[in-house]
């Protein structure tokens, strides 16, 4: 018979202590998730494709330990395999008869895009008949979310099938994000694009950055740990990022890694270092990009500040700095019944043309008639 329905509960007494597993010691861990995030640029996506390299041709690692061979899967939702992802592998020595890329499912008779909350089972069974597989790249992270990647509980649920099936095939799972807009300065996990569920699933967070060279020298990037709780959370490696024309394929050029000397230093503080020289410009420059963002959203007539909110995250906004952009362009707010409105005013405000420093933080000055939105009681405003 079945068992009845009802909680299982574990004797601690009944379990035996067992160490973790490393695909690379102290960074990837085998059947455990990871995150790696960094702004645009930073060459994140080649990074994994080195790991990938580095696992399917029993490479080296940067810190010069060797790596066993084995298989390794990629969901990739935003380069071509073939004319991007496989340049790069090939670039970098990996054994592209160990590398499966996850491009679709069939349901029905079609080929459909693959659905994690659907094609999960069936990828596991596939991982399986392949064998051996040691590394599973999602790229990006947030396609795993079909719902809001900013509500915790939904990440979580989305999230959850990923790191049962590392669980399953003992494999490393690495799952790329970016960093929120003008979020320098804080904890590096904390800056990881969408909901806190993604660095806090995560068992390693690591994060990509580039250091300004100094007296016009070369600028050089970094791969750092931020976060670990299965090993040592500090400490990373310089890399660069070079460009070759493969010889098997004339006329083809791809991007490969190529690393350099280990850094020690938490990274929050190395991160630091390598935005101190950009701090002005980066922060400008979110401003910027959140300005165009409000502009374009609004360009229509006014929004509700709460869809308005979480499009801005989903882009990558700090809400932070779409407030300063908010009081930048004069956009003024409506409450109804179902919350607040956002909108443009009908003449540009008084604000606009203030660099990103001297923005202010509310629009409480701007009081009285509003374009489109009519008069407007700040006393009672919460966005």
């Amino acid at each position: 018979m079945p068992p009845e329905d009802g909680v299982i509960l574990t004797c601690a007494a009944t379990l035996k202590p067992e160490p973790v597993r490393w695909l690379w010691r102290d960074w990837l861990a085998l059947g455990k998730f990871h995150v790696l995030a960094g702004a645009p640029g930073q060459g994140k996506t080649t990074l994994a494709l080195a790991m990938a390299a580095a696992v399917t041709s029993a490479g080296r690692w940067p810190d010069g330990s060797r790596c066993d061979a084995g298989a390794v899967l990629m969901w990739s939702g935003e380069d071509d395999p073939a004319d991007t992802l496989l340049p790069r592998l090939v670039a970098m020595g990996a054994d592209p008869a160990r590398v499966f890329f996850v491009t679709g499912s069939h349901v029905a008779g079609e080929v459909l895009p693959f659905d994690p909350a659907r094609d999960m089972p069936q990828l596991l069974a596939e991982a399986e008949r392949i064998g051996n597989v040691r590394l599973l790249i999602v790229d990006p992270v947030v396609s795993t979310v079909a719902g809001d990647s900013h509500k915790n509980t939904e990440v979580r649920r989305a999230l959850q099938p990923l790191v049962d099936l590392g669980a399953a095939l003992g494999a490393a799972v690495l799952g790329i994000s970016h960093f929120s807009k003008g979020s320098s300065g804080r904890d590096p996990t904390e800056r990881v694009v969408g909901s806190m569920a993604f660095g806090a699933v995560a068992r390693v967070v690591l994060c990509a950055a580039k250091v300004k060279g100094q007296d016009g020298g070369e600028d050089r990037r970094i791969l750092v740990r931020s976060k670990s709780n299965i090993g040592p959370d500090d400490g990373g490696f310089e890399y660069g990022i070079a460009q070759t024309e493969l010889q098997a394929w004339p006329g083809v050029h791809a991007s490969l890694i190529e690393w350099g000397q280990a850094v020690d230093g938490t990274a929050r503080e190395l991160l630091a270092e390598a935005e101190a020289d950009q701090g002005d410009d980066v922060e400008a420059s979110a401003f910027d990009d959140a300005c165009g963002f409000l502009r374009h959203e609004l360009a229509n007539g006014p929004k509700s500040a709460k869809y308005i909110l979480a499009e801005a995250r989903q882009a990558g906004h700090s809400e932070r700095t779409i407030k300063r952009a908010k009081a930048h362009l004069g956009i003024e707010s409506r409450k109804e019944a179902a919350g607040w409105l956002w909108g443009m005013v009908a003449e540009a405000s008084p604000n606009e043309g203030k660099d990103a420093k001297g923005a202010k933080d509310s629009t409480s000055e701007n009081l009285g008639t509003v374009g489109t939105l009519g008069t407007v009681d700040h006393a009672s405003e919460v966005f």
